[in-house]
């Protein structure tokens, strides 16, 4: 067989040796291989200051330990967005709110009195505030409630009506808590539970319909016999554990009302 006939037959038949194309596939999958490695790497690298930021940050939010690289307020990591001016922080903000809500608590107390005095009732009522806002105790050295009763005296609705003209023009909801003496009731009254509501709705539908305070804002709620301002069995002391009082509730917020009780200790220690 001639050369050129021996050509013509081996292009014929084709390529004799091993099929190698499955490279191309094998080279493109090793090259997306080492594509995801390099992100891999890339993103678990980390920013060593960044990290120690984090860390003491963390550290001094759970009280670990102090630390100068975060804003704290003592020991609490304060956001940015959250300090004031003066970089002092929320606690700042909300003992102001607390000192206003405090003067305006105080300003309804002293008109309250005011209007007490004029009518020679200066000393029937005691004025309290606290966290939950201005509490006027209805105790005087006269009985509020007869014994085993819920009728107001004729002093009780004196007092009353003068307190409710100046209650009705405040926004504040109002809570009145009705108080009973130790002593069991008698009929009507199954416990001093109901006795001592009855005593609360008592003053509650004087202050709304003699007085005009809004329905919608106040509430009457019974204590019972649990919680007597006056130790003793006599007759004057347990007659001012049968008393109700009316509770000016503060409308703050909580974080503002927990600090009434630090703002009255400042403004007691300047008096």
């Amino acid at each position: 067989m001639s050369v050129r006939r021996r050509r013509r037959v081996a292009a014929e038949h084709g390529h004799d040796g091993p099929d190698e194309r499955w490279m191309a596939s094998y080279l493109d999958m090793i090259t997306v291989l080492m594509c995801m490695f390099i992100v891999m790497f890339a993103m678990s690298t980390v920013d060593q200051g960044k990290f120690e930021a984090l860390r003491a940050s963390l550290a001094t939010g759970f009280g670990a330990d102090p630390s100068e690289l975060t804003d704290v307020s003592e020991g609490v990591v304060v956001p940015p967005e959250l300090l004031d001016a003066a970089g002092e922080g929320f606690t700042k903000v909300a003992l102001t709110e607390a000192a206003t809500e405090y003067d305006s608590l105080e300003a309804l107390r002293v008109q309250l009195q005011a209007t007490l005095d004029a009518q020679g009732l200066g000393d029937a009522a005691t004025f309290t505030i606290d966290e939950r806002g201005l509490t006027v105790g209805l105790v005087s050295a006269e009985t509020f409630f007869g014994s085993n009763s819920t009728d107001l005296s004729d002093k009780a609705r004196a007092i009353l009506g003068a307190l409710g003209g100046v209650l009705a023009t405040q926004p504040n909801e109002i809570s009145v808590e009705g108080h009973a003496d130790y002593r069991s009731p008698g009929a009507p009254f199954p416990t001093n539970w109901e006795l001592s509501v009855g005593r609360a709705t008592g003053v509650l539908r004087f202050l709304v319909e003699s007085s005009g305070v809004a329905p919608e804002r106040i509430q009457a709620v019974g204590f019972g016999s649990t919680r007597p301002i006056a130790p003793g069995v006599s007759d004057a002391e347990l007659a001012q554990n049968r008393r109700v009082d009316i509770v000016v509730l503060s409308d703050a917020d909580e974080s503002v009302r927990e600090l009434l009780p630090t703002v009255m200790t400042e403004v007691a220690n300047r008096s």
